[in-house]
């Protein structure tokens, strides 16, 4: 929430509301302000919808989809999972098992409500996550490279069993039999990282840095097991297990490679929904899984299927490594361009040819696999899901670094599906809970509107989350990397039997009906429905453009990460090879097919290029582009190589030339290509303007933002990211537009009255309330001479009165609370003596009558300032039988001019606390003493938190500076 805004008069004011621009011409631009006050349900928020280990019913249905509509929601995933026993938590009963009869009648049900109530679904194409199930088979399931070795003399005839390589689930299937000559070596170090380079295990779970993959220690002569030539392919000697063969002089080591399951399984699923993961890389598994189990459930809601039924998900990829499937050597033949068996011996260990290109062979590994992954599963899940009308949703890009690309992956998605976390003990820093940019980043490139994420999850709290403290700034640092559609993790389905709070999974922010603030939360809810509005219009605007790479794993990080070096006055986007294939340079800057443009093209600082994607920037330099990057000395593929490299030679000192300055800049053709200089410097240099700039900010805050140009408007969203208040003065990239001010917490928005225009920039001094946040809109044409008149913004408020004095409070008794009480003086709730007080959760009503001077009641800039509410923060206000609304960012003010009179205020303040305290006061009662129920262990360390009104309560008035 921002500062108070400074009053404009009200025919600006009706100007603004009706799309006029304030000099009386009209305005073009799509987005309005009265769509702001009160955006549709369009644009709200959706959630996971847990069916927890599918215990719900048809009454627990209706009654959240019909919650969700009145509340503001556009849609919901349904989500069947388990994971309620994870953490020391009681298991809840088991429901009918996902896909069931009984489970799809639920389904049905679920779809009908949701189409009644013209709600917008997804679902989860299984239970849990990692797509599997009971009925995937070890030979559908995901697989690697298995192999055993056994050392033999040559001149001889051998006839002999080779042994079986260690199996999963008794699935084996044989590749190839090779021999080579037998070395041994002493102490040969082995290939560095050997076990991600062979994509036997993901790389990390929080994206990984995995561009040192590309790479090994120096190779030392002789250090090889045997040249590709010495690579023997036997096979035709192996049958039934049993090798009969005349080896050739000399010892020979001899390698029986083939492949068997992972031991990957389906995660936090329901009840027996148990069993194998599905081979990413097979379209045959994926199709098979899908006739079984998805085609099912969409027939049987005939035409609700992508009508009401429009998206289907998939969760995180957590499945650990795969490196093989059937028919694998010949997609890596049609892919990298030869035939991968003669290299089969590296996944055994080995040294082939050198150390070089046994990495290089690596890495070409790792690019298959990446490429079958999205073709192969992503690519025939959107396919399937097309023939429906219906789009894919799947968490397909991480942040778990599976051998895959993440914004190849995307390419398939119609909403860009990522996540990100509130701050929890699981995800401590920002780079374990932020991973939205790289989404922002593929609907942009893509041409896709909608970026969704898995919203405020968190592992270790219950009901203990402040919207205000802990939600509010996750979700404006992610508004600000892309994000524009937000799925709450997560909203539960918790049947009447299962008590107050009810069910609930072990992670996440639990946000749904029954928790205490659920009647409340509609203000946040607006806030973000009407961030979501504004975010979902136009594009994105970035300058840079920035080649993360054509290696696997390959991930993009949180937004400042920033590998281009463009922040803070700059924004950028990532983009991958595919994507890259299709840039073009025209007039100095950079498109994609779709039209958006960049002014500039950053490499990644790793000097390794694919021979096409280096290809591709030599061309885009000869047409005009500016692109920024070390000299490209290597492709780290065995694609075309030893002559790639050659090629790559010529190329690079083409562009950078033979020299080997650190810094430079050459023009080659119609475009420059430079390095040693960040991209921030580089547009500086020639003249850009940063896009935003802060010109001037208190020491040590911090603000995030992201710029969105829509016909004849452009609009910031700026984020402070600071827990205290702040100020600070920007400077836009604009000239020529009258600049406004929209508060997305109360929705007002009115002209900047303090601004100033100079040498193509309007200034802005602009204040923040904690965690506070802003739309800086330009829509209205003015004179590029014209400026602000007004010394600030915002209104100075002076306190004009605190309210001294008891209260008389009422607690509800069905809680345990008593129905009257007088609190003499402010205090938290765990203060008082009264064990129905102390353990209190809920909602409590503080009453109180008050008188106002004359020159106060009569003031026009007057509001009261509710000072502290405990523990979620959140009041909702009541003066002389007018609702003013519910506050829940501080500070908590609203205004009371016209409402206030000189003598019997009646003021009603109605504040909740979250379930904390009364889950701890239960704790060592008795069952059948207790008020509460659930299934979530509640921890001897937990700890009562302070909840009800503190205060001060104080009437402000407000004067213009």
């Amino acid at each position: 929430m921002f500062k108070i805004l400074r009053p404009i008069g009200f025919l600006a004011a009706l100007l603004l509301l009706t799309g006029e621009m304030v000099m009386g011409q009209k305005s073009t631009q799509i987005i309005s302000p009265s769509v702001f006050q009160n955006p549709p349900s369009t644009y709200g928020i959706r959630c996971w919808w847990w069916w927890l280990n599918g215990n719900v019913d048809k009454e627990v249905i209706t009654r959240d989809l019909e919650e969700m509509k009145a509340k503001g929601f556009s849609g919901a995933c349904l989500f069947d999972a388990g994971g309620a026993e994870q953490r020391g938590n009681a298991q809840v009963p088991a429901g009918p098992m996902f896909g069931s009869p009984q489970w799809r009648e639920l389904y049905i049900h679920a779809m009908r409500e949701a189409d009644r109530l013209g709600l917008v679904m997804s679902m989860s194409i299984q239970s849990g996550w990692n797509l599997g199930g009971p009925d995937i088979t070890a030979e559908e399931s995901a697989k690697q490279v298995a192999f055993s070795q056994v050392q033999v003399k040559g001149n001889t005839r051998i006839s002999q069993e080779l042994p079986m390589p260690k199996t999963h689930h008794d699935f084996y299937r044989d590749i190839v039999v090779l021999a080579i000559p037998t070395k041994v070596f002493a102490n040969r170090p082995p290939i560095r990282d050997f076990e991600n380079k062979a994509a036997t295990r993901e790389v990390g779970a929080s994206v990984p840095e995995t561009r040192p993959l590309l790479t090994d220690i120096p190779g030392t002569p002789g250090e090889e097991d045997a040249s590709k030539k010495q690579v023997l392919n036997i096979t035709r000697h192996f049958k039934n297990g049993k090798l009969e063969w005349r080896a050739p002089a000399g010892e020979w080591t001899v390698l029986r490679f083939g492949y068997t399951a992972t031991d990957a399984e389906v995660s936090t699923s329901s009840g027996d929904w148990q069993g194998l993961v599905i081979d990413y890389m097979s379209e045959k598994a994926f199709n098979r899984y899908w006739d079984t189990n998805v085609e099912p459930l969409l027939k049987a809601i005939g035409p609700l299927a992508g009508k009401t039924l429009r998206y289907l998900q998939t969760d995180s990829f957590e499945a650990g490594g795969m490196n093989w499937t059937d028919g694998f050597e010949k997609e890596f033949i049609k892919h990298r361009g030869y035939d991968p068996i003669p290299y089969l011996p590296v996944l055994a260990g080995k040294i082939i040819d050198s150390r070089e290109v046994s990495n290089r062979f690596l890495s070409d590994l790792r690019k298959t696999l990446a490429d079958l992954i999205a073709e192969k599963h992503y690519g025939v899940f959107s396919k399937r899901s097309a023939a429906y009308g219906i789009g894919i949703q799947p968490e397909s890009a991480g942040p778990h670094a599976g051998p895959f690309d993440g914004l190849k992956n995307y390419g398939y998605s119609e909403i860009m599906m990522s996540e990100f976390w509130s701050p929890s003990p699981h995800r401590p820093r920002p780079i374990d809970r932020f991973f939205v940019k790289q989404a922002g980043s593929a609907a942009k490139i893509h041409n896709k509107k909608l970026v969704g994420a898995e919203s405020f999850t968190t592992i270790g709290p219950h009901w203990n989350d402040v919207m205000w403290s802990d939600m509010k700034p996750s979700v404006d640092h992610e508004f600000s990397a892309g994000l524009n559609l937000v799925y709450l993790h997560t909203f539960t389905a918790s049947p009447k039997a299962m008590g107050i709070p009810g069910q609930e999974y072990f992670a996440g922010t639990h946000f749904n009906p029954n928790v205490t603030w659920w009647n409340q939360s509609t203000a946040f809810i607006q806030y973000l429905t009407r961030c979501q509005y504004l975010l979902q219009s136009g594009t994105s605007v970035a300058d840079v453009l920035y080649y993360y790479g054509d290696h696997s794993p390959n991930l993009g990080r949180l937004k400042e990460d920033d590998p281009a070096k463009a922040l803070p006055g700059f924004d950028y986007d990532l983009i991958n090879e595919d994507r890259l294939m299709e840039l073009q340079a025209k007039d100095g800057k950079i498109f994609l097919p779709h039209g958006v443009s960049y002014r500039v093209l950053v490499l990644p600082d790793h000097k390794t290029l694919s021979l096409k994607a280096l290809q591709k920037v030599e061309a885009l330099v000869k047409e005009g582009a500016s692109v920024i990057g070390s000299k490209t000395v290597t492709t780290a593929s065995l694609v075309k190589y030893p002559a790639s490299e050659q090629t790559v030679r010529q190329i690079a000192d083409g562009l950078w030339g033979t020299g080997n300055e650190a810094t430079g800049s050459r023009n080659v053709g119609k475009g420059t290509i430079a390095w040693g200089i960040t991209a921030a410097d580089f547009l500086r240099s020639k003249g850009v303007h940063f896009d935003m700039e802060i010109t001037a900010r208190e020491t040590g805050s911090r603000y995030d933002y992201i710029h969105r140009e829509d016909t004849g408007a452009d609009f910031y969203f700026i984020s402070s990211q600071n827990r205290a208040a702040s100020k600070m003065t920007a400077a836009f990239r604009m000239t020529g537009k009258q600049p406004e001010l929209w508060n997305p917490v109360t929705g007002e928005t009115r002209p900047a009255t303090s601004f100033y225009q100079k040498d193509g920039k309007t200034y802005i001094p602009l204040e923040f309330d904690p965690y506070g946040s802003v739309f800086v809109v330009f829509r209205d044409d003015i004179a590029k001479d014209q400026n602000g008149s007004a010394a600030s913004n915002f209104v100075h408020l002076e306190t004009a009165t605190t309210l001294h004095g008891s209260w008389d409070v009422a607690f509800d008794p069905a809680w345990g609370g008593p129905a009257a009480v007088v609190f003499n003086e402010l205090v938290s709730w765990p203060d008082r003596n009264e064990e129905g007080i102390k353990y209190y959760s809920g909602k409590a009503v503080y009453s109180k009558k008050f008188d106002a001077s004359q020159d106060v009641a009569e003031s026009k800039q007057v509001f009261l300032d509710l000072g502290e509410v405990k523990d979620i923060g959140i009041a909702k206000v009541t003066l002389n039988g007018k609702d003013l609304g519910i506050l829940w960012a501080p500070p908590l003010r609203v205004p009371v001019g016209g409402v206030l009179k000189e003598k019997d205020n009646v003021l009603q303040i109605e504040v909740v606390n979250t379930w904390r305290n009364r889950l701890i006061g239960d704790r060592t009662k008795p069952v059948e003493k207790r008020f509460t129920k659930t299934n979530v262990k509640v921890l001897e360390t937990w700890q009562l938190t302070p909840s009800g009104l503190l205060g001060p309560v104080r009437l402000l008035t407000g004067s213009e500076q």
